[in-house]
């Protein structure tokens, strides 16, 4: 399992050419950096649906996964306009993004269609980038109260698989500066903490965007698996940026989990003790 996730949204910024180019550049990056090329550090790229061949092309032979901005809810058949989890699946898509702020408010996506969605991605294979967040600016406690609740909603009657939850406080995304630290963090440990309590979601992680960009993830450390990027990941360099601070991450993470590893089992008081000795006579 990577210990660190960083994903980019291109919404529909680029036109064809533009992300081919992109998708070039990233490819050959990825291709080298060590954090991703062993796995540490999982990279995701949605593109617009018209740029998926494109993209796994470009990124064939490397660690970086492609994934979709929608998929619809339904099964394969009479439904003009949609794309399907099935077919995503075939063409070589790995994630899916779902309950984005911008589908919910300018195409009146609820709860209920965002589960649907979550429902068909899995049933798929597909992972499903699950998008929640507060509409505005509130008190941690009531933030981190509200998304939980909405996750709940989000993965209601949704087959068992993990997914990847990105907070996206939706008065942040767009803005000049993301949420403090001190309110992602409260709100992110919530989500992990209930993901943590759902049967069925091992190997879950909870990422944050909302106008994320290089150096915030330092500052954010162990309190969340990644970064959902999206305009600031626009220039590869700042992108490669991230990488490196999530490299760095990956890096602290998987030592202090060697050190966990190595720990002594702790006592647990009589009638538990261990060892080859452990319930013999004297």
């Amino acid at each position: 399992m990577p210990q660190v996730t960083v994903g980019v949204s291109l919404k529909t910024y680029f036109g064809h050419e533009r992300a081919r180019a992109w998708f070039q550049d990233l490819a050959q990056r990825a291709a080298v950096h060590p954090a991703v090329t062993t796995g540490a550090v999982r990279v995701f790229v949605i593109p617009t649906y018209v740029q998926i061949p494109a993209a796994v092309e470009a990124f064939a032979g490397t660690p970086v996964l492609v994934g979709a901005q929608d998929v619809s809810e339904f099964e394969p058949g009479a439904f003009t306009g949609e794309v399907t989890a099935a077919e995503l699946t075939e063409v070589g898509v790995a994630v899916a993004e779902i309950g984005h702020a911008e589908r919910r408010r300018l195409f009146g996506e609820t709860d209920e269609i965002t589960a649907r969605k979550a429902a068909a991605a899995l049933s798929h294979g597909l992972t499903p980038v699950l998008c929640v967040g507060e509409p505005s600016r509130t008190d941690p406690l009531d933030a981190a109260t509200a998304t939980v609740a909405q996750l709940a909603a989000d993965l209601s009657g949704a087959p068992a698989g993990p997914v990847i939850v990105a907070y996206e406080p939706v008065w942040a995304i767009g803005a000049p500066e993301p949420a403090p630290v001190d309110h992602i963090t409260a709100v992110t440990s919530a989500l992990t903490a209930a993901l943590g309590a759902r049967a069925g979601r091992a190997g879950s992680v909870v990422i944050y965007g909302g106008s994320a960009g290089p150096g915030l993830l330092t500052r954010l450390g162990e309190s969340v698996d990644g970064l959902f990027l999206g305009r600031f990941a626009h220039d590869p360099d700042a992108l490669l940026a991230v990488l490196d601070e999530a490299a760095a991450l990956a890096a602290l993470r998987q030592a202090r989990g060697a050190v966990r590893a190595q720990e002594p089992v702790r006592a647990q008081g009589p009638g538990h003790a261990h060892g080859p000795d452990a319930g013999a006579t004297s």
